[in-house]
């Protein structure tokens, strides 16, 4: 009777639950996988008791959603952040209570989408995840374009990828490497050669509007030719990933789809099944977006003033900060499968990140703000377009084996210290900030009349 009630309290809209049996479960990618080793069973027994039925459902979603992740101890970041900002309490307090409050919040959309998956089919399953596995920083971005901010745009996005690929793939191969010191660790190069490619012709597309501020020609004449680059190119990448996708979850799926072992599989069985339905997914799905929109908006007004109580630049913070707090759950899920020598699973986890925010989101954005009568272009000038195109390269030749140590993962990782130094130092003034510019402008002139 109880397993019953249990039942029917987790699975109620669908009338029935699919099975978990490998022929019916959809295929795991990457992402599913980190995201679920932060994860904790549910135990719906007290649940199952409450006599009310719409109550019974209700309390089993609450548990299986807010409290299901060991991340669920940050939640409480969400209302306070809100009461921060009704309130008026300190700009820099919103805005590191928001920024903790999106981590549970990306973790739990990966979930919700597993979910769902579990009803629509691996295919569309894959596209949700696709679309939504980069949630907290397209929405981040779409603020931040809303309010002109074109700068912390392009900085939160290059943070991203230079994360992914430096800082999540450089842990991960260290501790796996160390973990593993008498095992050969090896992955699939398959797999780590299409991303390559994808992020070689996202480079592409960024060197080319940033070369032609250096083609001779004035800058102000270069302008409107380097936008229509940025807006054809970003064209291209955007149908390049779609090609990406179909390739990704049609054609050669058996490359990304997650390997699980044998032991492992019989021992998580159970387990692997669908535990709310599919309209409580949607509307949790739906609701979380909001709650992120929500604290995207907290984050982007907040930053600057951010910045100045905290003595960081803007671009430190938009770059380092945000993608490290805002993706920390599949960051952790992605090391904590190499510390079990599950190389193809955090290798995933931090490519599939790396270029689905360079062949997509960036892309898109700049396509949004072409709709939305904003010229933002590809050029992240010289600076950022070098730190991007050498993690790219040191990332590639890393890679090229198919077999990893520790000293390949402290590499990177020490790459990703020297770029992020680079940009703690340095104190670049916004466009939209001109008083800014013309007061380092004055500045050295009156120190001269003053010598």
């Amino acid at each position: 009777m109880a397993s019953n009630s249990c039942n029917e309290a987790c699975v109620v809209e669908n009338g029935g639950l699919k099975g978990s049996s490998k022929e019916t479960r959809p295929g795991r990618t990457a992402h599913n996988m980190s995201s679920s080793s932060l994860r904790k069973k549910s135990d719906i027994a007290l649940v199952s008791k409450v006599p009310c039925r719409s109550l019974r459902r209700l309390l089993a979603n609450l548990q299986e959603v807010i409290l299901g992740t060991k991340l669920s101890i940050l939640f409480p970041a969400i209302p306070l952040a809100i009461v921060a900002e009704f309130y008026g309490f300190g700009r820099p307090w919103v805005f590191a209570l928001s920024l903790l409050g999106l981590t549970p919040l990306a973790e739990r959309v990966s979930f919700l989408t597993e979910q769902i998956a579990y009803y629509t089919g691996p295919t569309v399953g894959g596209l949700l995840n696709a679309t939504c596995g980069n949630a907290t920083e397209l929405i981040i971005a779409i603020f931040a374009l809303s309010q002109h901010k074109i700068e912390v745009v392009k900085y939160s996005l290059l943070g991203s990828v230079l994360s992914n690929l430096l800082l999540v793939l450089g842990t991960s191969l260290l501790c796996g490497g160390l973990a593993n010191l008498r095992k050969e660790q090896k992955y699939d190069r398959r797999q780590a050669d299409v991303n390559s490619l994808m992020l070689l012709l996202a480079l592409l597309c960024h060197l080319l509007p940033m070369l032609f501020r250096y083609a001779g020609s004035p800058a102000a004449l270069m302008a409107d030719p380097t936008l229509s680059l940025s807006r054809a190119s970003s064209v291209v990448m955007l149908l390049a990933y779609v090609v990406y996708i179909f390739f990704q979850l049609v054609t050669h799926r058996q490359l990304f789809e997650a390997q699980e072992s044998e032991e492992e599989d019989d021992n998580t069985a159970s387990g692997e099944e669908a535990v709310i339905g599919f309209w409580s997914a949607f509307v949790w799905l739906v609701g979380m977006t909001l709650v992120i929109a929500l604290l995207s908006e907290y984050v982007v007004a907040t930053i600057e003033s951010a910045s100045a109580s905290w003595g960081l630049s803007v671009s430190f913070l938009s770059i380092i900060l945000l993608p490290i707090v805002g993706n920390a759950a599949e960051h952790a899920g992605a090391i904590i499968f190499a510390f079990k020598n599950k190389l193809d699973i955090s290798l995933g986890v931090a490519l599939g990140s790396a270029t689905q925010i360079a062949m997509f989101v960036v892309p898109l954005c700049v396509v949004v703000a072409w709709i939305m009568g904003i010229k933002m272009d590809l050029n992240f000038n010289l600076l950022e377009t070098g730190s991007l195109a050498l993690s790219i390269i040191v990332t590639a030749f890393t890679l090229q084996d198919g077999t990893s140590h520790y000293m390949k993962g402290l590499v990177l990782l020490l790459c990703y210290v020297v770029i992020g130094a680079c940009f703690f130092v340095l104190r670049t003034p916004f466009a939209d900030q001109p008083n800014m510019n013309n007061l380092e402008l004055k500045l050295p002139t009156e120190a001269v009349f003053r010598t």
